[in-house]
C-alpha cells in the first residue's frame, strides 16, 4: 500500500486541450502559458507536450532559462519583462521576447549596451486597460512609442493588455476592456494580444492576433458554474476539457467513532452520530489546504465522501458512513478526474490555480501519455 500523495499528470488531455483551444480561435496564434511550473504541472513536461503552440509565457527570467537549457527554441515571452540591466542582457542572450510596461524597463533599453543585429530583441508592449497592475495608460502612450522606436536594439512586434474580469460573464469589465483596447489600438501595425482563457471561451471579438490561453490548457474551467448557462457553445467546450492533473492518496484508516466523539485537533467536528471515519494520507504538507471546509468531496471507488474534521499536515478524515465496508488501501482521488478542482477550489474558499500550483516537492509526479508512464 502506497501512502504518498501522488499527481498524475495526463500530458494527452494537455495536448488535447490545446487543440481545443486552437478551434476555437483558429486565426489567432496561441501562447501558451506555462509560468509557475506550468501551473503546478512542471514546466518542462507540459513544454514539450505544447509543441504545437506557436511560443510561451513565462513570468520569471529563471522559468525561461530553464526552458532553454532543456533544448525548448520556440518563441519565450517573458510577460513580467526585465527588471535590471542583466535580465535585459540575458533576455537577449536567450532570444526570449520580453514585455515592457514601464518607464524604468524604457531607461534600461535607451541606456543598454545591446547589439544592433538583425536579430534585434522583440518587445511586447503592455498597456493598462483596467487591471491596473502593469502596463502604460493612454497619456503615455504617444511618449512611449516614439522612445521605442529610438532604440535601435529593438522589435516592437505586439501590443498587449490583461482581463480584470473575465472569469465572470456577467461583470461589464470586459467589455469596456476590448472597447479601450479596440480605441487605443485600432490603428496600429503591430499584432494584438488580450484574450486569456476567459476570453478564449468567452469573447470570440477580443481574440486579435495572439490569444493567451493559461489556466484551460490544463483542463480547468476559468468559470464558476453559474456562468456556464450564458455560454451555449461555450459550456460544450468546457465539457471537452479534460483534467491533466488528478491528484491521488490513499485510505489509510477506517475508523468506528461513537456519537459525541470529536475528531482531530481543537476537537473542533463533533459526530452527531455513530460515524466511520476514513483517514487519507494527504494534508497540507502535500498542499492540500487547510482551508478545506467539512463537505468538500473527495472520490473513492467512484463514490463522494465529505470531507470531516480539520485538516492536518499529513492527513484528512472523511465520513464514510454510507459504505462502511470501505477497506485500508482504496485510492482516493481529491481532485482531476471525475472531480473537478474548481468544484473542490470552492469548498476551499480558493481557485483552482492555487491548489494545482500549491502542491509541494513531497507530492510524487507521474506523467502519463498513451503507452507510457513515468515519474
Amino acid at each position: 500500500m502506497n501512502g504518498a500523495a501522488t499527481a498524475h499528470i495526463n500530458l494527452h488531455a494537455l495536448a488535447h486541450n490545446l487543440e481545443l483551444v486552437r478551434s476555437l480561435a483558429p486565426h489567432s496564434r496561441i501562447l501558451s502559458i506555462i509560468k509557475a511550473n506550468a501551473y503546478g504541472h512542471g514546466i518542462i513536461q507540459a513544454a514539450r507536450a505544447l509543441q504545437a503552440a506557436d511560443g510561451f509565457g513565462v513570468a520569471r527570467l529563471s522559468e525561461a532559462i530553464m526552458l532553454r537549457k532543456a533544448g525548448i527554441v520556440k518563441p519565450i515571452v517573458l510577460l513580467e519583462g526585465f527588471i535590471d540591466a542583466s535580465e535585459l542582457a540575458r533576455s537577449r542572450e536567450l532570444d526570449l521576447c520580453t514585455v515592457v510596461h514601464s518607464d524604468y524597463q524604457l531607461t534600461l533599453l535607451e541606456e543598454s549596451k545591446l547589439p544592433d543585429t538583425d536579430r534585434k530583441l522583440q518587445v511586447w508592449l503592455k498597456l493598462n486597460t483596467g487591471m491596473n497592475r502593469l502596463g502604460f495608460i493612454e497619456p503615455e502612450v504617444d511618449a512611449v512609442l516614439q522612445r521605442l522606436k529610438l532604440c535601435a536594439a529593438i522589435e516592437l512586434k505586439v501590443v498587449m493588455s490583461h482581463f480584470s474580469c473575465a472569469d465572470a460573464m456577467l461583470n461589464p469589465a470586459t467589455l469596456n476592456q476590448i472597447d479601450y483596447f479596440n480605441r487605443l489600438t485600432g490603428g496600429w501595425s503591430l499584432d494584438r494580444s488580450l484574450a486569456n482563457s476567459g476570453g478564449i471561451l468567452g469573447w470570440p471579438q477580443s481574440h486579435f492576433d495572439w490569444i493567451r490561453p493559461g489556466i484551460m490548457l490544463y483542463g480547468i474551467s476559468p468559470f464558476s458554474r453559474p456562468c456556464l448557462p450564458q455560454l451555449p457553445q461555450e459550456k460544450q467546450a468546457l465539457v471537452a476539457l479534460k483534467p491533466v492533473m488528478t491528484l491521488k492518496s490513499t485510505l489509510i484508516a477506517v475508523n468506528k467513532v461513537a456519537a459525541g466523539s470529536t475528531l482531530g485537533y481543537g476537537g473542533n467536528w463533533i459526530c452527531e452520530k455513530d460515524s466511520v471515519v476514513g483517514v487519507v494520507a494527504i494534508g497540507y504538507g502535500d498542499g492540500y489546504s487547510r482551508q478545506a471546509r467539512a463537505g468538500t468531496p473527495v472520490l473513492i471507488a467512484g463514490e463522494r465522501y465529505p470531507l470531516i474534521g480539520t485538516v492536518s499536515m499529513d492527513m484528512l478524515t472523511v465520513d464514510l458512513s454510507n459504505r462502511p465496508s470501505l477497506q485500508p488501501g482504496e485510492e482516493v482521488t481529491l481532485w482531476g478526474e471525475g472531480l473537478p478542482a474548481a468544484e473542490v477550489a470552492v469548498s476551499m474558499h480558493t481557485i483552482p490555480y492555487e491548489l494545482t500550483s500549491g502542491l509541494t516537492d513531497r507530492v510524487i509526479f507521474r506523467y502519463e501519455l498513451p503507452g507510457m508512464t513515468h515519474g
